[in-house]
């Protein structure tokens, strides 16, 4: 039997952050990360729709780029004194996960980390609060996904949550909050969510549900990535809302082994996680071919690339990805990220042991052991 879960309301497009008034409620906890949302008028926006929907709010700030277990604690102290019957999540992944975990301890204080990070495991959320995810850039999808990710800084653990439980109540993807960003959080975001569109669509939990999403996310990336890149406004929303169909897609369907090098490599490389998904997405496909080239043939196949077999059509789509890289200018190895060969050799061993271990592996399409992944981290590095 499939399952498949979504938000039950999804609103998108533009100025939709307006159906914030219509909530109905009395107070709500607003989880943002940085100064950008408050300097592009984003959160001035959702705090005038929650105040006309008759609710008080506070503001819970400063989530750092890979949450903390911390600052998840620092906002469920927030949330007991102040008792929110709404929580609502502001900005990129990071935010959005962020108030996903808050929210579990929040309503369940006695509950653990570690048995939060047990598959499936969370008890039913939804006594005290709902929530609603608000994404301000276009890569993530955590406003439609079951996933969070919380570390700990001081024993470096890593905390997997997975659970349709946290699956937002509502997602507002507002067209207007994506057309702030820069040039290189585009690139980085629209390749994690390209990634997440392929991984998803050749993962052993993908259905056709799932496949009809990845597939179309994946068509509008191709359409509308590079336009999106060089300024096109409308090209913009339409990569905010492509970045959804994919989250849509891979909640569902999981991921693969170019999130599970990404998650083990980014922080002890300091490679931002779109960057990384880029770099590792071409030498996966390669991998992966044995088992999935028939997947990556269609791909490549339903966006018009030359190939009159499926090696033809998987060696297109490889060059399309690594194309759209050069394009953005997203380094085409760890080597041109600038990654030294004396700290990658150092830390070899236990980012491929550690790689395989990740979640996202147990449903990528070909099988991997920790020999394979240390050579398949090894192509990325050098790129041969």
């Amino acid at each position: 039997m499939a399952r498949f879960t979504i938000p039950r309301e999804v609103y998108f497009g533009q100025g939709t952050v307006d159906e914030l008034k219509n909530l109905n409620g009395s107070k709500a906890a607003i989880v943002i990360g940085g100064e950008s949302v408050k300097n592009n008028g984003s959160l001035e926006k959702v705090e005038a729709n929650l105040r006309e929907a008759g609710m008080e709010t506070v503001l819970i700030d400063k989530v750092e780029a890979d949450p903390s277990v911390k600052t998840v604690m620092r906002g469920v102290e927030t949330m007991n004194q102040f008792q929110p019957d709404w929580i609502v999540g502001l900005g990129g992944g990071s935010p959005m996960d962020a108030a996903k975990a808050m929210w579990i301890f929040y309503e369940y204080p006695e509950f653990t980390f570690e048995e939060a990070a047990k598959p499936f495991n969370l008890p039913e959320l939804r006594k005290k609060a709902r929530y609603a995810a608000i994404p301000t850039t276009s890569g993530t999808g955590s406003e439609v996904t079951s996933f969070a990710v919380i570390t700990d800084n001081e024993t470096g653990i890593k905390y997997p949550i997975a659970d349709f439980n946290i699956t937002p109540d509502i997602a507002i993807v507002d067209t207007d909050m994506a057309q702030s960003m820069p040039g290189k959080l585009i690139a980085n975001t629209g390749m994690d969510a390209l990634t997440h569109a392929l991984e998803a669509y050749v993962s052993t939990m993908s259905n056709e549900l799932t496949d009809s999403l990845a597939m179309k996310s994946i068509e509008m990336i191709e359409e509308y990535l590079l336009e999106s890149f060089n300024g096109n406004e409308d090209a913009r929303a339409k990569m905010h809302i492509s970045q959804c169909l994919a989250g849509m897609s891979f909640s569902n369907a999981i991921l693969g082994i170019v999130h599970s090098m990404a998650h083990k490599t980014g922080k002890i490389f300091d490679i931002p996680h779109g960057c990384a998904n880029a770099i590792y997405l071409p030498f996966a496909i390669q991998f992966n071919a044995e088992t999935a080239g028939a997947k990556y043939a269609d791909v490549a196949r339903r966006l018009g690339m030359e190939g009159s077999s499926e090696k033809e059509l998987v060696e297109s789509l490889i060059k399309f990805v690594r194309d759209l890289n050069e394009s953005m200018n997203i380094p085409a190895t760890l080597k041109d990220f600038g990654l030294s060969e004396d700290k990658f050799l150092a830390n070899l061993d236990d980012i491929s042991q550690n790689a395989v271990a990740d979640p996202c592996t147990g449903t990528n399409p070909r099988e991997i052991s920790v020999e394979q992944m240390k050579e398949l981290f090894k192509t990325a590095y050098y790129g041969v």
